[in-house]
């Protein structure tokens, strides 16, 4: 048996541990090195042997090189040094840099032991990757809890009202469940939050915009298909009342499904089974159906497009949702929420709204309700570049919706022995402010002028 040097184990240990050596003259010349140095480094051997050639990463440090040189410093150590190899792939190595002193002489040689850290620096970038991603993904988690989809905000009495209506009845899933409301006015946050509020919240939530699906193709989507059904019906498919089985489904601008399609909503709700189209295998399923509309659904009745007795049948429990001209400072605590979702999501240092802007938002009479107010905010912040949003970020529809004041006064008729302007105008002011509880903003809005209007008007008639 052939026994190895030490030398030649000493050599084998450094090619498996991706470590090489290199000894350095007092000129910082090459006098010798291991077998493997150029590989580590993956360098082509020259002429050229200088430090510099090897390591020019080293230069800024000459005082440092001088003193080890001189004996008077110990080491220099250097780590994750980058280089890209021939190959275009980048690579991390280790330095270390130690005097060395020459034997019969008072001078020291440089001795540079390298080591290959490109797998241990890939693997730590990697793993710094995922710790990244992890506090990424948790942020999000807690962005998400704190501005969910269903979070119903405000502490005006409508809604109070609202959230104490949820509480009441999220729970219960056999009665079916009507939302009416102005266009924008949060019908599906409410129909979230009955679902994600309930006991059964870990069950499908399935929203389905009656609107949005062409007639055709709405009954195979909500009922679901068997094979050869139809032209094209290549493979059977599982209808959406289906996949909400032990859930809710969320029948969004019911009033817009059409009457023929009625009658077998009607079904499902009473006896809670279906048939695919194309088969005659009765399905049960046992779900809660949530249907919100922003049309007047008795005017559909006796207008003939809505039928009689699905209307009764839906609207066992029903909520009626205010618009956001009525929730008074509600409106700048949602305004609110959305700032601090959009400065999350566009990395903006959005501080909050000026005074001005706040007057702004609430003189506004938001034909466009919630809906409406989300896009403004999200357009303040995108062009916003200061701390606070000003009235000029605030772009705001060229109409707004007339209020029942307005219409009333649009309705008056000029009395045959005249009236007093002056006092006519005073009067309406001050049934504005007792109306609005003496809330500027609000009395303005009921008056349909700006809140500075109103101010002058107050000082003009003295009526502080």
């Amino acid at each position: 048996m052939k026994i190895k040097s030490s030398e030649q184990i000493f050599e084998k240990i450094m090619r498996e541990q991706h470590i090489a050596f290199a000894l350095f003259n007092q000129d910082l010349t090459l006098e010798s090195c291991s077998s493997n140095f150029y590989k580590v480094l993956d360098v082509e051997e020259s002429e050229d042997n200088v430090l510099w050639t090897f390591f020019p990463e080293l230069i800024g440090n000459e005082e440092c090189i001088d003193s080890l040189l001189g004996g008077n410093q110990r080491r220099l150590h250097l780590e994750q040094i980058s280089r890209f190899k021939e190959s275009g792939d980048l690579s991390y190595y280790n330095l270390t840099l130690s005097p060395l002193k020459n034997s019969g002489k008072n001078d020291y040689s440089l001795i540079c032991i390298v080591s290959d850290v490109t797998s241990k620096t890939l693997l730590q970038q990697q793993l710094q990757q995922q710790r990244n991603d992890i506090e990424l993904l948790r942020a999000s988690l807690i962005h998400y809890h704190q501005h969910g989809t269903y979070k119903i905000i405000g502490k005006s009495r409508k809604i109070r009202e609202i959230r104490n209506f949820i509480d009441k009845i999220s729970n219960i899933r056999n009665t079916t469940i009507l939302i009416q409301g102005e266009s924008g006015t949060g019908k599906n946050l409410v129909a979230r939050g009955l679902h994600y509020s309930s006991i059964f919240k870990d069950k499908p939530f399935i929203e389905v915009n009656c609107a949005a699906i062409p007639e055709n193709l709405l009954e195979a989507e909500l009922f679901g298909y068997e094979k050869g059904a139809f032209t094209n019906a290549v493979q059977s498919k599982r209808g959406l009342i289906e996949e909400a089985d032990e859930g809710t489904i969320f029948l969004d601008e019911i009033s817009e499904m059409p009457f023929s399609l009625q009658a077998k909503l009607l079904s499902v709700i009473e006896t809670k089974s279906f048939r695919r189209l194309g088969s005659t295998q009765l399905h049960h399923v046992k779900l809660r159906i949530i249907a919100a509309t922003n049309r007047d659904l008795k005017k559909a009745v006796e207008n003939k497009e809505f039928r009689q007795d699905l209307y009764f049948r839906i609207n066992v429990v029903m909520l009626e949702l205010p618009p956001l001209r009525d929730l008074d400072d509600d409106i700048l605590e949602i305004a609110d929420l959305f700032l601090q979702s959009f400065v999350y999501d566009f990395g903006k240092k959005i501080k909050g709204f000026s005074k001005e802007a706040k007057e702004k938002l609430m003189a506004y009479n938001w034909p466009g309700n919630v809906r409406e107010l989300r896009n403004v905010i999200e357009r303040a912040v995108i062009f916003t570049e200061n701390d606070f949003i000003q009235p000029e970020n605030i772009i705001l529809s060229e109409f707004q919706t007339p209020t029942s004041s307005q219409k009333e006064h649009d309705a008056l008729d000029l009395p045959a022995n005249g009236l007093s302007l002056y006092e006519m105008e005073k009067r309406m002011i001050t049934q504005a402010l007792e109306r609005s509880n003496y809330n500027q903003t609000k009395a303005a809005n009921l008056l349909g002028i700006s809140l500075d209007t109103l101010r002058y008007r107050i000082k003009k008639y003295k009526l502080e």
